[in-house]
């Protein structure tokens, strides 16, 4: 029967683990960038019309004025439809990103069962041990990280926003793309800070219970040779 001690460390790190899914979960719901541009007509340089779009990972809003000749309010934007007309790298790292995200999510549920499996047993050093709960929970800090990276260049250099723009209003100039991140993309940082303590209280666990067994076999090991001959 596993030590109160191993029961809670190994029950804190599924604890913490699963509220960094939960934060996760809300972000991916919610919205994760805004960008506000102006915009005119292709055939002439009066650019006397804006555009303005909030989007999660999934879905959005726009609101147009006079871009380029017209203005609607309240569009709803397909994210995955709008970039998936305009073929290139923004709907591929867009799409690199929720399959990240994804697969960062797979393994945190695996680092919370193998977390609560060893509150209750004791795999010792096996791959349903503490190096299950370290390969899952770090597999999820790469890969949340990765995608974190992908976003920002998506955003900023792949001009994704102007891709949103025009995949639904083709005869349009863009200028002036003023980009803002927004709650979604920031509760990537807590979650994987979350995952990170997870791994330290098993490691923490791992790392006393280790240093305890080697002091209770240090009085063997420092015995007289005379003594240990009986």
């Amino acid at each position: 029967m596993p030590s109160t001690e191993k029961l809670l460390h190994f029950l804190s790190s599924s604890l913490i683990c699963a509220a960094g899914v939960c934060l996760l979960g809300f972000g991916m719901s919610t919205d994760w960038a805004a960008a506000d541009m102006t915009c005119g007509p292709i055939e002439t340089e009066e650019f006397n019309g804006s555009s303005s779009l909030e989007i999660g990972l999934f879905n959005g809003t726009e609101f147009k004025i006079n871009c380029p000749r017209i203005s609607k309010l309240g569009i709803k934007v397909p994210v995955f439809d709008r970039l998936g007309k305009i073929a290139g790298a923004p709907i591929i790292l867009h799409a690199l990103v929720v399959i990240l995200l994804g697969l960062a999510l797979l393994g945190s549920a695996g680092s919370i069962l193998v977390s609560l499996y060893n509150s209750f047993s004791n795999p010792y050093q096996t791959y349903m041990g503490p190096i299950g709960v370290y390969t899952c929970s770090g597999l999820s800090v790469c890969l949340a990280s990765l995608a974190l990276i992908l976003y920002v260049a998506n955003a900023f250099l792949g001009q994704m926003f102007e891709t949103l723009v025009k995949a639904d209003e083709a005869k349009v100039t863009l200028k002036d793309v003023k980009i803002t991140l927004k709650v979604g993309f920031f509760l990537l940082i807590p979650y994987i800070c979350f995952n990170m303590v997870s791994i330290l209280m098993v490691y923490l666990y791992v790392h006393t219970a280790y240093t305890r067994r080697k002091e209770q076999e240090k009085p063997t090991e420092d015995a007289p040779k005379e003594i240990m001959m009986y």
